[in-house]
C-alpha cells in the first residue's frame, strides 16, 4: 500500500518538476498565486477522471465480465463477491477525496438515474439539458453552497454500461445505447482560482482517490470464498483470468493522461 502512494507522491514531483518547482522568492510566490482559473482546474482533473473511469469500465469490468468476474452495486455487503459497477468507482473516488484535506467535491448526477437521490434538479437540470445538446461542459458559481461547479458528460462508453443500466429493476429508462450522454460528472471547488501547488494537490486527491477505492476492490477480492480468485499481478482481464496491481493500474492511467495534464500545466506558466 505505502508504494503506490509513493508512486503518487512520485507523480506529483514530476509534475512540480515540470513546472520548475515551487518557488521560494516571494517574488515568484506572489507571481503564480493565481496560476490556474478555477474551470481550468476542473478541467483538468475531469480528463482525468475520463480516462481513469473509461479503463476501468472497459478494461476491468468489460474485459473482466468476458472472464466471469462479477461487478454489482452491494459489492460490499459480506455475502456478494464481486467489484463495484463504475459508477460505485467514482462514488468511492468521491469518498476518498471527501476524507482529504482538498476542497474538491465530486458526484455523478443524471436526468434518469437508477438511485432517484442523483437525479439533477433546478439549475443543473437546465444546464444538464444544454450539455446533451453538444456535451461541453458548463460552469456556474452555486450561490447557495458557495461553490465553483462544473458539469462535464458522462458517456455509454462501453457496453457494459448500457446492459447494466437498462436491465437494472430501477431503471427509469431502458433504451440506453453506446454514446449516449447518460449523466454529468460534477465537481465543485471554493476558490475561483488555485496556485501550482493547490492544482497538483486537486490532481493528487483525485489519483489517490482512484487508487484507494481500486485497493478495495482487490481486497475484497481476497476474501472470496465461493468465486474464483483472479490473479494479481501486471496482467489484464483481457488475457485471462487476471487483474492489475494498484500500481499497475495506476501506471497505465498515468500514461494515458499525464502527458496532456503536464503540457496544460507547462504551457499555462
Amino acid at each position: 500500500m505505502k508504494t503506490i502512494y509513493k508512486t503518487i507522491l512520485l507523480f506529483t514531483c514530476i509534475i512540480l518538476a515540470s513546472c520548475g518547482g515551487v518557488p521560494e522568492e516571494k517574488s515568484k510566490v506572489a507571481s503564480i498565486e493565481k496560476a490556474f482559473s478555477v474551470e481550468e482546474v476542473l478541467e483538468m482533473v475531469a480528463k482525468e477522471n475520463d480516462v481513469t473511469r473509461t479503463l476501468y469500465t472497459k478494461a476491468i469490468v468489460g474485459k473482466g465480465k468476458a472472464q466471469g468476474m462479477k461487478f454489482d452495486e452491494d459489492w460490499r455487503k459480506d455475502d456478494v463477491e464481486a467489484g463495484p459497477l463504475p459508477a460505485l468507482f467514482l462514488r468511492g473516488v468521491a469518498t476518498s477525496i471527501r476524507k482529504s484535506p482538498v476542497p474538491l467535491g465530486l458526484y455523478l448526477g443524471s436526468d434518469f438515474p437508477v438511485n432517484a437521490a442523483n437525479k439533477f434538479e433546478g439549475k443543473q437540470a437546465d444546464l444538464f439539458e444544454e450539455i446533451k445538446k453538444d456535451q461541453k461542459p458548463q460552469f456556474f458559481y452555486d450561490e447557495e453552497q458557495k461553490l465553483h461547479t462544473a458539469m462535464f458528460a458522462d458517456l455509454a462508453s462501453a457496453g457494459a454500461c448500457v446492459s447494466c443500466h437498462n436491465k437494472h429493476p430501477q431503471t427509469t429508462k431502458s433504451d440506453w445505447k453506446l454514446g449516449d450522454v447518460m449523466g454529468a460528472t460534477t465537481w465543485q471547488y471554493p476558490k475561483d482560482s488555485l496556485t501550482y501547488k493547490e492544482t497538483v494537490a486537486v490532481l493528487n486527491a483525485y489519483a489517490k482517490g482512484t487508487v484507494d477505492i481500486y485497493v478495495q476492490y482487490l481486497d475484497e477480492i481476497k476474501a472470496f470464498e465461493a468465486s474464483e480468485k483472479p490473479e494479481i499481478g501486471d496482467k489484464w482481464p483481457a488475457e485471462g483470468n487476471y487483474l492489475p496491481t494498484a500500481e499497475v493500474f495506476l501506471d497505465s492511467v498515468k500514461k494515458l493522461s499525464s502527458y496532456e495534464t503536464m503540457k496544460h500545466l507547462v504551457a499555462t506558466k
